[in-house]
């Protein structure tokens, strides 16, 4: 089984933006257009002025903007790996070094936006060095913002995992069984140990999919205890990658959920569809269970769950993370995608 890790292995490669994240990517070109507005506006004198400076600062900043991503996206790989420090100067020096190839071979092109000779290409070098460490300043900040958010989102997580419920049921179902099937009762215990053994250790911000599916493997083997063949569970992960990471306490709150309010309230029980499969690169999750109609709600501890889990995908993926939840007259359904991520 894949281990846990983190994505990231230092605190440097988290204050250093993901270059091949599509948030990452519009905050970019949004942000050093928005600067070039801001330039060309202070300079002018007139509506015209201010459209034909745009014009002539864009001939430049827009090939260097795309080609930098281009650039920073095929290396990506490498940066992450590199300490903070380092991992600037190589951002700087790629951004200053396309500049330069850009506005040579631009020849007049953008003589107006910069004078002539070489202080037209060290003035536009120098602009590029610093947009790009005012951008990198402003992720760092975005990430040191963001990190109590992630540390808070990871305690709910683990609040989350650990009801009273839970262990009360659990507890129960054990003592109904341990004289008839000794055996089961003590799996039963043992598994409860590893679920509260994950949730008590230290968590990461990724780990390897085919360890979450056989926590919630061990967690749907509880409840099978107290609702026996009232519950049934369909895996389709024939095209599941095991080594794809994802954030930890996903698959199982929303198992629970299934259980809680899908199951639960039907006399006759039903089944959850489980469907892990990797699509276009993309890491798809699918979870869906019975919808009673009239069935009477239960607390609200699972809707925190699930509210906590959009929240970490947003904090983790960005715009790249998509939760989808759709109920129709017999079914409920919960989708998530997020990027394929190797462990």
């Amino acid at each position: 089984m894949p281990e846990t890790r983190s994505i990231n292995q230092n605190i440097a490669s988290k204050l250093l933006p993901d270059f091949r994240n599509l948030g990452t990517a519009m905050r970019i070109i949004l942000l050093a257009n928005a600067i070039a507005l801001l330039g060309a506006a202070s300079q002018a004198v007139s509506f015209d002025d201010l459209q034909g400076g745009l014009l002539q600062g864009s001939a430049l900043l827009q090939p260097v903007l795309l080609s930098s991503l281009l650039m920073l996206y095929a290396l990506n790989p490498v940066l992450a790996k590199l300490p903070y420090r380092q991992g600037v100067a190589a951002v700087v020096a790629v951004v200053a070094v396309l500049t330069l190839l850009i506005d040579l071979s631009g020849g007049e092109l953008f003589a107006a936006s910069g004078g002539y000779g070489a202080f037209r290409y060290m003035r536009h070098a120098f602009v590029g060095i610093a947009l790009s460490l005012l951008l990198l300043s402003y992720f760092r900040l975005r990430a040191l913002a963001l990190s109590p958010a992630k540390q808070e989102a990871r305690l709910q997580a683990l609040q989350a995992r650990i009801r009273p419920h839970f262990l009360f049921n659990t507890i129960n179902a054990v003592l109904s069984i341990v004289r008839a099937d000794p055996k089961r009762a003590e799996n039963a215990l043992e598994d409860m140990a590893d679920l509260f053994r994950v949730a008590m250790t230290e968590q990461h911000e990724l780990v390897a999919l085919g360890k979450e599916v056989e926590l919630a493997r061990q967690y749907l083997a509880i409840e099978e205890l107290r609702l026996g063949e009232r519950l049934k569970v369909s895996w389709n992960i024939r095209n599941m990658p095991s080594d794809a990471l994802i954030p930890p306490l996903v698959l199982q709150p929303l198992l629970e959920n299934a259980v809680y309010h899908g199951i639960e309230p039907l006399p006759e029980g039903g089944t959850i569809d489980v469907r892990l499969y990797l699509d276009d690169n993309e890491l798809n999750l699918e979870v869906s269970n019975p919808a009673p109609a009239q069935a009477v709600p239960h607390a609200n501890g699972n809707k925190m769950a699930l509210s906590n889990i959009r929240e970490r995908l947003a904090l983790l993926f960005d715009v790249e993370a998509h939760y989808q939840v759709e109920r129709d007259a017999d079914r409920y359904n919960v989708h998530i995608l997020i990027p394929y991520v190797k462990g």
